[in-house]
């Protein structure tokens, strides 16, 4: 029996268990967001997703194969965590003037392990495969929905196989664009990657929509069905007739009117309503990011909300003001005690320091509001001691960084020895022990 517990045991080390990422409905979520180009932006995007009650609302941002720098890139996961910000990275090939190149399938193996090198803000990682490949502009100037079957099924496959935390997105799909050389209908595209792979979307853990107010970005906040922002309820019945049965929560990735000088305070009315009557009401949507914060050239200045002079225009301050919720995505919390010091000799009735260094391994920044030093309750031990333990204290510890605590402990009555285990709590989980061992009083 003990040999067919040890080979099992050795098993689980040796093919560990993976956990599927998580539903973020399934905690409480902010749904605002907001798309940026330039990593500096950053503040400026705390700044209205996280304002007016909100917290943890979502930014997006595109990253290309020449620019795969983990410095960079960690340095961006690091200001999304300390501004309260998850990150959506999409992916994309390289520009070579008229389209954007096909992405190369021997690339993905690169990829996932550049994404593998990065310490990301919350257990789950969004990465979104591709933009609008039913643009042959978007497919090294073809269209090919068999192709992007292949590359999104393949791409998927093998960053699950790395971690299953990784949360992927479909590309974003035009659902205003003909048939012609250089756009598919989207049905047609949809239909062709199912024909050439029924179970392709099986591959996917939400459902990235592209839900503009068309036509001409320019629609009612009011309609509803294909090519308003509630086209995503479209696609969804779209996918139930080519029998996807998957339950996908949704992504509005892009969004947005179209501004020019004489619209401003009415495209901000009419993305009031959007988020405070339709998306938000809305109990399948994750997260709803406009396009674009700022964007300085053509063609998208049209759409920026920031003006060429440096201020915003009312779009920001109007989202900025809506009501919003706290959200509270799951971040690993991992790390251990360094070294500790604490006198076991101690006088009843008077406070005495321990103190211990600890490093942060994991995910989220360590705050002392989240912290604490606990007594841990050791059956069988008897003794006069009462010990608590109070004003645990130190300065944030970011991952990957080491910080000294500090902590007060206090002993009521006299007693020669009192078993003790105090351990390092961060949101309600053991981190590492501080101190073992007896405790004796005078």
């Amino acid at each position: 029996m003990k040999k067919i517990v040890y080979l099992l045991l050795f098993f689980m080390f040796l093919f560990p268990t993976k956990t599927l990422a998580y539903n973020p409905l399934s905690v409480p979520n902010n749904i605002y967001g907001m798309g940026i180009i330039n990593h500096s932006d950053i503040g400026d995007v705390k700044n209205l997703v996280n304002f007016n009650g909100g917290d943890w609302g979502y930014v997006k941002v595109v990253i290309t194969e020449k620019e795969r720098n983990k410095e960079v890139w960690q340095k961006f996961l690091d200001d999304c965590r300390r501004d309260n910000l998850i990150p959506i990275i999409r992916i994309a090939s390289n520009f070579d003037g008229s389209n954007w190149e096909i992405p190369k399938l021997d690339e993905i193996d690169n990829w996932v392990s550049f994404f593998d090198s990065l310490n990301w803000v919350t257990e789950n990682r969004y990465l979104i495969i591709g933009n609008e490949p039913n643009h042959a502009k978007e497919w090294g100037g073809k269209i090919s929905p068999e192709e992007y079957a292949v590359y999104l099924k393949e791409f998927s496959v093998k960053l699950k196989n790395s971690s299953n935390d990784y949360f992927v997105l479909n590309a974003g799909f035009d659902q205003d664009a003909p048939n012609g050389k250089n756009t598919m209908d989207q049905r047609i595209f949809l239909e062709r990657m199912v024909k050439a792979n029924p179970d392709i979307f099986n591959y996917v853990d939400g459902w990235n929509s592209h839900s503009y107010p068309n036509p001409a970005f320019s629609g009612s906040e009011k309609a509803t069905g294909r090519r308003t922002i509630r086209g995503y309820e479209w696609e969804l019945e779209y996918l139930q007739f080519l029998r996807v049965t998957k339950d996908l929560p949704i992504f509005i990735t892009e969004t947005g009117w179209v501004r020019n000088d004489k619209n401003v305070t009415l495209i901000a009315e009419k993305l009031k309503y959007a988020f405070e009557q339709v998306w938000s009401k809305d109990e399948k949507v994750v997260a709803v990011i406009p396009f674009i914060l700022n964007y300085q050239q053509e063609p998208f200045y049209q759409f920026s909300w920031k003006n060429k002079d440096g201020s915003y225009y009312p779009i920001y301050e109007t989202m900025q003001m809506i009501q919003k919720k706290k959200g509270n995505p799951i971040q690993r919390i991992e790390g251990n005690v360094i070294l500790s010091f604490l006198n076991p000799l101690m006088f009843a009735g008077r406070d005495q320091k321990g103190l211990f260094v600890a490093r942060n391994t994991g995910q989220a920044i360590w705050k002392q509001s989240d912290a604490h030093v606990i007594n841990e309750p050791l059956d069988g031990f008897g003794s006069l001691l009462d010990i608590k333990i109070s004003n645990t204290k130190f300065s944030p510890i970011e991952p990957f960084s080491t910080g000294l605590v500090v902590y007060t402990l206090h002993i009521q009555n006299k007693g020669f020895g009192q078993e003790a285990r105090l351990g390092f709590f961060v949101k309600g989980k053991k981190i590492d022990d501080v101190y073992s061992g007896k405790i004796i009083g005078f």
